[in-house]
């Protein structure tokens, strides 16, 4: 067992805290271990994940796969050709609280999602919809098993040079809709799920792991009951699923086929972000003051 970090004294304190050894590449791990997390930044994703796979090392890449779809399609073709595992950490699939959804869902007709987190200085080599947003695609992909038909959004930069707050409405074959609003400049953490379906409303807040569900009897009558859910640490079963999966060779819940898919429509969602930033410019550019200079004062 070891770790790797590119600075060595921090790979020093991280295999002292666990009892490992400590390197500073990651290629010095091939021979010595049999899987791997790679917890880098999304764009060593590759990089990493291709060498660790072709080396024959089962691995468990942090989400999003990768910052392109190209990239994320080497990832999945990497672990096909050596046979490895590959497991992306959709880390909110494993909460208890997307399991009990899963077991009621029926016909989804409407989702409200927020997810929102107070500004920190992780993840700023990526888009909001990559950071936090990515997580609501893939369940949200999930649980309807269809891909979008159309896609609508809406984002803007506040205080990095990356999307920082994205909202976003997604509709399916199905007539289902689903509206996604994702922030990283919010004063409060919010993460909740709302989903209807035919004669049933269910609400879960991911923070707490509960919920409640609202439907409607044989006779007619409103009832509501607490969504049963046993609490547990969503990142301990990401980490025993991928575990079990090395053992059995079994396939992973959130694999490379997967992400790839919830990948696929973030980058579109930002490909409509940037659209819709190109109208605003145009409208701010039309209706400015006589003189004013497009670059603004300087």
């Amino acid at each position: 067992m070891g770790v790797a970090d590119p600075d060595a004294e921090r790979a020093r304190r991280a295999a002292e805290e666990f009892g490992c050894e400590a390197f500073t590449s990651w290629e010095e791990l091939p021979g010595r271990v049999d899987a791997a997390v790679v917890a880098a930044p999304t764009s060593a994703h590759v990089a990493v994940g291709c060498g660790l796979l072709e080396a024959g090392i089962d691995v468990l890449v942090e989400k999003p796969i990768a910052a392109s779809l190209t990239g994320a399609q080497r990832l999945v073709d990497s672990a096909r050709s050596a046979g490895r595992v590959l497991q992306v950490g959709h880390l909110e699939s494993f909460n208890p609280v997307v399991e009990a959804v899963r077991k009621l869902k029926t016909l989804p007709l409407f989702f409200e999602v927020h997810r929102l987190s107070v500004f920190t200085p992780r993840s700023l080599d990526i888009d909001v919809v990559l950071d936090l947003m990515i997580h609501d695609l893939d369940i949200v992909l999930c649980l309807t098993g269809l891909k979008p038909s159309e896609v609508r959004a809406a984002g803007i930069s506040v205080l990095s040079g990356k999307v920082d707050i994205a909202n976003v409405r997604l509709a399916f074959p199905t007539g289902c809709i689903a509206n996604l609003t994702a922030s990283r400049v919010s004063t409060e953490r919010v993460r909740k799920l709302r989903l209807f379906q035919p004669g049933q409303y269910i609400s879960v807040d991911y923070q707490r792991q509960d919920g409640v569900v609202v439907e409607v009897g044989p006779d007619g009558r409103f009832g509501f009951r607490a969504l049963g859910v046993e609490k547990e640490e969503p990142l301990k079963r990401e980490l025993e699923s991928f575990l079990e999966c090395v053992r059995t060779r079994g396939r992973p819940q959130v694999g490379g086929t997967e992400a790839l898919r919830a990948l696929e429509v973030a980058v579109e969602i930002l490909g409509k972000i940037e659209e819709h930033g190109k109208i605003v410019a145009q409208s701010l550019s039309a209706h400015a003051p006589p003189g004013a200079s497009r670059g603004g004062p300087g």
